[in-house]
């Protein structure tokens, strides 16, 4: 087996479980609010975390090289990742996706001003025809848009943001600041919110949030596993194999069978995803690719990142 088939199947393992991951999140959301289930979620994803952070030898202080920067990417992964657990919560899962698979079109669009990226009429076009692929999903005016449409657009705006921060400062900023800021912000902001709004968990609902540590911890390896095997160009689009997990599942669990028009609209955004990647992927395309570099799963601040990983286990990924 070449090393890129390889690293596509690996990936395509990666993003099966992390679709795993969002079908307990929906399962628990029947029961509890997003408040609840990001809060318990970075609880038992500490553990986890600590033990990675303990193995950096790296000497320095938990100060934040890029302190304003560091704040706004902060509270973008916060509001991602409770505006995304909402509306896996109140929306069928291939919708949801469809709409948190623009992230990479927006990543595109801000990398202009944040990174002072160059983007050429063909991947401008791209972003065009992926944004209209949302419309298609949204359906403005032929179907009532709720508070779950809205929170997937918002997550999806906040992944791009906090994707591209990285890319500007990553580098010079350290992995505990990047892991541990976005984590404390949520323990903290979503503990506050406790009083109001927890109810009392079942052993086996604490059983599945322990579960869906165990499941981002796991796909979070092996897509680093991936992205050493193969090209990133044959493993970044993997992530779009969550529609097929989505369509699935929904079926099977949730009793949502999925719309010609939701997988019209769904398939727009993936062409033009896959189209971005690959032109990124040429050589003397984009200065700074932005996408390809930046993209694998939208972060919830609730486990670690596929990046901070990668440095802490030395694994280098393949460009």
């Amino acid at each position: 087996m070449g090393q890129n088939a390889k690293g596509a199947l690996l990936a395509l393992l990666s993003f099966a479980l992390y679709a795993t991951h969002d079908v307990i999140v929906k399962e628990l959301g029947v029961n509890y609010t997003p408040f609840q289930i990001v809060f318990f979620s970075v609880l038992f994803s500490f553990p986890l975390a600590t033990v990675m952070l303990i193995r950096d030898p790296q000497p320095g202080t938990l100060r934040a090289a890029h302190p304003w920067w560091t704040l706004t990417r902060t509270a973008a992964v916060v509001v991602t990742g409770l505006s995304a657990f909402y509306a896996f919560t109140v929306l069928p899962l291939a919708q949801t996706y469809a709409i948190l698979f623009a992230s990479p079109l927006l990543i595109t669009i801000l990398s202009i001003p944040i990174l002072g990226e160059k983007v050429r009429l063909r991947r401008w076009m791209a972003v065009i025809v992926g944004l209209g692929g949302v419309l298609i999903v949204l359906r403005p005016g032929t179907t009532e848009l709720s508070l779950g449409h809205l929170a997937a657009m918002v997550a999806s705006v906040g992944s791009a943001l906090a994707s591209i921060i990285v890319r500007k400062v990553g580098s010079a900023e350290r992995a505990e600041v990047l892991v541990l800021y976005p984590m404390l912000a949520n323990f903290v902001i979503m503990g506050a919110a406790m009083p109001f709004v927890y109810v009392p968990m079942p052993v086996e609902h604490l059983a599945l949030l322990l579960g869906m540590a165990l499941l981002g911890f796991t796909a979070s390896i092996v897509i680093i596993l991936a992205y050493r095997a193969g090209e990133a160009v044959i493993v970044a689009p993997m992530q779009y194999s969550q529609i097929l997990w989505a369509i699935f599942f929904g079926t099977l669990l949730f009793n949502e069978t999925p719309d010609l028009v939701t997988l019209l609209g769904a398939g727009v955004i993936i062409a033009s995803g896959i189209y971005i990647v690959l032109r990124e992927g040429q050589q003397n395309a984009s200065e700074n690719t932005p996408v390809l570099r930046s993209r694998s799963r939208f972060e919830t601040g609730t486990q670690l990142r596929i990046g901070v990983l990668r440095r802490l286990l030395g694994w280098q990924r393949r460009p």
